[in-house]
């Protein structure tokens, strides 16, 4: 049992809180505590305490501070004084079990996703103390097996894999002696002599023939020039010559707009709208754009089309690919006869292949532009064209040399043997094998070997018999869970239950998992990964907050009914109302007063005084004990917590502040600033519970009440609206959804005693 918190320091909010130490913890103790104020904190510190685990108390490190996180209590049993100084503590208490948001998120879901973690941790929780020392067992021997598979690992790699030729390590170890092993190598090395290679040889193909795509100088040239003689000198010459005035794409630019005057038969300009019937240029654009124009261009894009296909870069990528196939089935083949090398600068060819592609596709896509007008190579094509001519007749001579390396490639095809070599390479491949396993260097390896694995072979049936024994048990315990998860879930009025809840191995043995379905209306619901099939029922389209967070407590519940000794251990309980539907706080309230005379202590933390107060009701006064953890600025320290006085409910409490206030007008403080806000909410939300049920904003509110003022369905009248919009933007100014700056804003004693006192008049609804 814990009997006193003496010391919290650098821990979250609590800076060092010695206060404690004069709160003597009885068999209940109830703690309540806003949120943000420490409770959590405090669950960490006691789930730290439970598994010796630092990281718990380290990760809440208070900010600002340089001192490391310091815990003194004081507990039943030797040595009383428990610390946690250094990240760690001197002693850890076992028999503590704790529900909080960990518990949930390693054992149930995070958030809506259940995954393979969740139900690890899950068939440890179901497990207890008896089977996780049956699982832990199972595991040992499964790791054992891991470390003899290291070990052979280690000494497999000692042995090279070129003196195993091909054999496994287990049937390279196997080999037996022989005695006379050089001698029957020699012998057989000769047999092989003569067939050696004749496979490849025969799959082998010879050289391919490499290819330059043609290009037709003279249909090049016979396009460049092509022009049409037909058409009238004289409106070329004028067309041509307004050409000249409009710079580049002049030319291609008339064409567009002939095309677009064509399908005008008023002859109107298509920029300015002006009448152009009669005017000479335009019928010698007439002329200039004709049929023949038309043909001339189409031939030119055909040419340049065919050039840009033949010799594109991928054509270039096929002709380096041959190069390369060539000189690997060079490299092949000259081990079997003498060919001659393959000397081709393959980059230089392809350079100037691209170049002279650059340069011909250059003056064809000026011809395109200006198809009348005259063209002949240039300089620069010219020199281009002969340089990849000379290249393409390397590459003619190259090919001459392939034929002729071929020619020898026949010869040695048809001389190579036809007799079946892997009967003779397989018995010397065994005899090299044999060799090596009793050479000096591998055999004492290879006995070494062999004698792990004989190891390893009883461990695996030491393994297989603590797997049946765990087996046995989780028949037992698991059905058992099962049917207390469901009672449970039956008491909370749950509108599902579990089943199917069974353990399962997972990665061929070396953990265990355990799978369950949610049954709801009679169909079951695989718990498992949030990311399956859409659209599909599952554990995070058809569970509600409530509901998950129901299953979760049922399961801790459940697990605490399997727990031996039950009346020794600490069960700590932290905010078991978060997300949980209204009805069921009464069950959980009930279940709660009966764990608290079951156990040896229950501390039970939230921010639900309603919840606490509860708690609290039906447990003897003398086995009981109430905290609060109060608030000094930034600061937090564990206090008597007054439960009778706050019996009462938080709307009238804020009530009375208000009112004392309005009558003192004396000591303003924050409290009262905030609680403007709440009251109002609390008062509207049964004055008005149609248009301001539990979820709705009261921003959304006041903005609705401005929308239906007039109407028939209106909500309050434009005096009212317009008083509670004053109110709201006042006790805005210290809300922290407001105003991120809440906790700092200044108070006007005067201007709070005017807003509370129209609070007060406000709710009760003046006419």
């Amino acid at each position: 049992m814990i009997r006193h918190f003496k010391l919290l320091r650098n821990i979250g909010t609590f800076n060092s809180d010695t206060a404690a130490a004069s709160l003597t913890l009885k068999q209940l103790n109830v703690i309540y505590g806003e949120n943000g104020r420490g409770k959590t904190t405090l669950a960490a510190v006691l789930r730290s305490l439970a598994t010796g685990d630092s990281m718990p108390i380290s990760e809440r490190h208070r900010l600002g501070s340089s001192n490391p996180p310091h815990v003194v209590l004081d507990c039943e049993g030797d040595p009383s004084t428990v610390i946690f100084q250094d990240d760690a503590w001197n002693r850890t208490l076992h028999d503590l079990k704790i529900f909080d948001d960990v518990f949930v998120d390693d054992n149930v879901h995070s958030g809506l996703d259940v995954d393979a973690t969740h139900r690890q941790h899950l068939h440890e929780l179901i497990l207890g103390d008896q089977g996780v020392a049956l699982n832990r067992c199972l595991q040992e021997l499964v790791s054992r097996i891991g470390q003899h598979n290291k070990a052979l690992l280690e000494m497999s790699k000692a042995i090279p894999e070129q003196a195993r030729q091909g054999l496994s390590i287990e049937e390279f170890c196997a080999l037996p002696l022989i005695p006379d092993v050089e001698a029957q190598m020699k012998r057989v090395q000769l047999e092989l002599m003569a067939a050696r290679n004749q496979d490849d040889i025969r799959s082998t193909s010879p050289f391919e023939m490499i290819q330059l795509p043609e290009l037709d100088t003279d249909a090049l040239r016979q396009t460049l020039r092509a022009d049409l003689a037909e058409l009238d000198h004289a409106a070329v010459a004028s067309v041509q010559s307004h050409f000249t005035t409009l710079g580049d794409g002049g030319e291609s630019w008339i064409a567009d707009g002939m095309r677009r005057l064509k399908q005008n038969d008023e002859l109107a300009c298509p920029f300015c709208g002006q009448d152009l019937a009669g005017l000479a240029l335009v019928e010698h654009y007439r002329v200039y754009f004709s049929k023949g124009y038309a043909a001339l261009k189409e031939d030119i894009s055909t040419l340049l089309n065919s050039i840009e296909h033949s010799h594109s870069e991928g054509a270039q990528l096929i002709f380096e690919r041959a190069i390369a196939t060539s000189k690997e089935t060079r490299q092949f083949w000259s081990e079997y006869c003498n060919l001659p090398p393959l000397e081709l600068d393959t980059e230089a060819i392809v350079d100037a292949w691209t170049a002279m592609r650059a340069s011909i596709l250059t003056q064809l896509k000026a011809k395109l532009a200006a198809p009348l007008e005259r063209q002949e190579l240039t300089t620069r094509s010219v020199a281009s064209l002969q340089s990849y001519d000379l290249h393409k007749q390397k590459v003619n001579g190259l090919n001459q040399v392939l034929a002729s390396s071929n020619a020898l490639i026949a010869d040695v095809k048809e001389r190579s043997q036809l007799a079946d070599t892997n009967e003779i390479r397989s018995r010397l491949l065994r005899l090299e094998a044999t060799a090596a396993r009793h050479s000096p260097e591998l055999s004492p390896i290879c006995d070494e070997y062999l004698q792990e694995t004989k190891s390893k072979a009883r461990t695996e049936i030491k393994r297989d018999e603590a797997r049946s024994a765990l087996n046995r048990y989780r028949a037992t315990v698991f059905p058992s869970l099962q049917d207390g998860v469901n009672e449970y879930l039956q008491r909370f009025h749950a509108g599902f239950h579990v089943d199917s809840l069974a353990p399962a191995n997972i990665g061929g043995g070396t953990g265990s998992t355990c799978t369950y379905n949610v049954v709801i209306n009679d169909i079951p619901i695989a718990v498992k990964r949030a990311d399956d099939t859409p659209g599909v029922p599952s554990f995070r389209n058809t569970m509600s907050s409530g509901d998950r967070n129901t299953l979760a407590l049922a399961l801790f519940f459940s697990s605490l009914d399997q727990t031996p000794h039950l009346e020794d251990t600490i069960v700590v309980i932290d905010d078991p109302m978060s997300s949980l539907d209204e009805h069921r706080s009464l069950t959980t309230v009930q279940e709660v007063r009966k764990l608290s005379r079951r156990v040896r202590q229950l501390i039970v933390l939230s921010h639900n005084k309603p919840f606490l107060c509860n708690v609290w009701n039906g447990v003897d006064a003398l086995d009981r004990v109430a905290i609060g953890i109060h608030q000094n600025g930034e600061e937090s320290t564990l206090q008597t917590w007054d439960v009778t006085r706050d019996m009462i409910t938080e709307h009238d409490h804020r009530h009375m502040l208000l009112g004392q206030y309005a009558d003192t007008g004396s000591n303003p403080t924050t409290e009262v600033a905030q609680a403007i806000r709440m009251h109002l909410e609390g008062f509207l939300r049964v004055a008005c519970p149609g248009e301001f049920p539990p979820g709705r904003l009261l921003g959304q509110f006041k903005d609705m009440c401005r929308n239906r003022i007039g109407q028939s369905d209106e909500i309050l009248t434009e005096s009212m609206t317009q008083e509670l919009e004053e109110i709201i933007e006042f006790a805005n100014l210290f809300h922290h959804d407001t105003n991120p700056a809440w906790q700092s804003a200044a108070i006007n004693a005067t201007e709070l005693l005017w807003f509370v006192r129209r609070t007060l008049a406000f709710t009760g609804l003046p006419k």
